[in-house]
């Protein structure tokens, strides 16, 4: 399979557009709205007048169920001239971390928790990464079962990370949720434990602070060095006790204003937001949680990050305050996920180095008949707002990827050019607009979804999980979509191949999930 790398964004995405008739034009948005849904528009083109769905498994081209919020975007193919689709960067996996928990404890997850995104996103792939700050695009695919119906895969990739001692010191406010809620087995203890071996392992010109909440917020902790007050800092986190309700509100609006109050200049600051998110009591809902930080996180530039934990998590108000935050989502269901997320992934990620980072397709309709991005449901942009860097993006720091599926039928017997992607990104320090584009002909898609080269089809079995658990289907809803019994044995196979624990762990959550139907 031909892997396309990087070239400049000039040619092939002009001539495209224009022979779209469309113009990509700036407008006056606010920044913080251009990340959610506007119309179906943006997502597909067909060869007739009306939208019509991908085909069902069963070749009826129906779907079953009721739809739920942000599901008609993501399945609908809209009419032409429209062959754009644009969507703003996520690099979240808290939602394949709370389906694996579900699952663990024998039950489906409900399938309005399901992003197949973080499903995608949650597994490392192989591209090839900058040598500086910015992204790397490949752009490739392979062909399903169903005819004329492929799976095209965006990938994109920032610089490998530097090493602890080489990062910018960080400047870390950690928001604790102490609610009775949080009593539960391996919620506040397990942040508790992972906090307290962060502390150990952070550098000594780091700092943290700590803010608790319940009913109400406090500063528990100001922003204090780690520097010979690593034991301050551990009597902080062991003092931290479960107590009366949920204003998860109180807690945001009091971490932000603490982390202004302890604002380092040349440190990444951050905010650390630790919940079920099962918010009771004060502002419950993320917008009017989100516009009373607004201020900090504008002019500070501070980002959210989110970690979900427990049984019963508020999944939908984390990933919108963390989306809307300019942050990212992670949930942890045990000790070793908790490790990793504060004691690798946190202090080796805490940097950025992409602000409000957008990426647009064009299919060319040429070849391509119609298309649907696979997710980021609440994550799409209005193609006109690409190039208008008012609009909200996403933040992207160095070690990450962030892979985008598509679902295309291309022509009967079309050829050459299928798709042109471009990433566009703010530098993080001067806000200096960048762009890098890859592209892909259908020459460069290998013959079969299981005969492709192992990354993509680890992101296929992914993508075809996800969406058998948000269809309600043993099957997906996708193109050449197996049952999950099959799916199950592919993935085993796929984990044999390469070798990789979290591939074996996503073909047991399938085994699980087929087992529960």
């Amino acid at each position: 399979m031909k892997r396309h790398g990087t070239r400049g964004p000039a040619g092939m995405l002009l001539a495209l557009t224009a022979a779209c008739g469309l113009m990509l034009t700036g407008c006056s948005a606010d920044r913080d709205s251009g990340a959610q849904k506007a119309d179906t528009s943006y997502d597909g083109g067909g060869g007739g007048g009306g939208k019509a769905p991908l085909p069902a498994p069963d070749g009826t081209g129906r779907y079953e169920g009721g739809e739920r919020e942000g599901e008609q975007e993501s399945r609908d193919v809209a009419p032409e001239p429209d062959h754009l689709s644009t969507f703003a960067l996520d690099v979240d996996t808290a939602s394949y971390g709370y389906a694996r928990r579900a699952l663990d404890e024998g039950r489906l997850p409900d399938p309005s928790t399901v992003r197949p995104e973080e499903f995608v996103n949650s597994f490392r792939q192989d591209y090839p990464r900058p040598d500086g700050d910015g992204f790397t695009v490949t752009v490739d695919g392979a062909r399903t079962d169903q005819e004329d119906w492929s799976l095209v895969r965006v990938g994109l990739a920032t610089r490998t990370a530097e090493s602890d001692d080489e990062r910018p010191p960080a400047a870390l406010t950690f928001v604790i949720d102490i609610s009775g809620s949080m009593a539960e087995p391996g919620r506040l203890d397990l942040a508790q434990e992972a906090l307290g071996t962060m502390t150990d392992r952070l550098r000594d010109d780091d700092s943290v602070a700590l803010v608790t909440f319940s009913d109400e917020a406090e500063t528990a902790l100001p922003m204090t060095r780690l520097d010979g007050n690593r034991g301050e800092i551990h009597d902080a986190i062991d003092s931290l006790e479960p107590t009366d309700s949920t204003n998860l509100g109180a807690g945001v609006e009091t971490g932000y204003e603490t982390a202004v109050e302890g604002l380092r200049k040349g440190a990444t600051n951050r905010v650390v937001l630790v919940s079920d998110a099962l918010a009771n009591t004060g502002e419950t809902q993320a917008d009017p949680i989100l516009e009373r930080i607004a201020s900090s996180r504008r002019e500070h530039g501070i980002t959210l990050f989110g970690v979900g934990v427990g049984s019963d998590y508020g999944d939908a108000l984390m990933e919108q305050l963390a989306d809307r935050g300019d942050g990212h989502t992670v949930y942890v269901s045990d000790e070793e996920d908790a490790r990793e997320v504060f004691c690798e992934e946190l202090p080796r990620n805490i940097e950025l180095t992409a602000r409000d980072a957008k990426a647009q397709v064009a299919f060319d309709p040429e070849t391509v008949a119609e298309f649907r991005l696979v997710g980021y449901d609440n994550r799409r942009v209005a193609d006109e707002d690409f190039r208008d860097d008012r609009v909200d993006g996403g933040e992207v720091g160095p070690g990450h990827t962030v892979t985008a599926l598509y679902a295309v039928r291309t022509r009967p017997g079309a050829e050459g050019h299928l798709a042109t992607a471009t990433v566009r990104w703010l530098d993080p320090d001067s806000r200096t607009p960048h762009e890098e584009t890859g592209d892909v002909e259908t020459g460069g898609l290998a013959e079969s979804v299981w005969r492709a080269r192992p990354r993509l089809t680890v992101t296929a079995t992914a993508a075809y999980f996800a969406d058998a658990l948000r269809s309600g289907y043993r099957e997906s809803a996708l193109p050449g979509a197996p049952g999950l019994e099959e799916l199950s044995e592919r993935a085993g196979t796929l984990a044999r191949r390469t070798e990789d624990a979290d591939v074996r762990e996503l073909a047991e959550a399938i085994r699980t999930a087929d087992g529960l139907y």
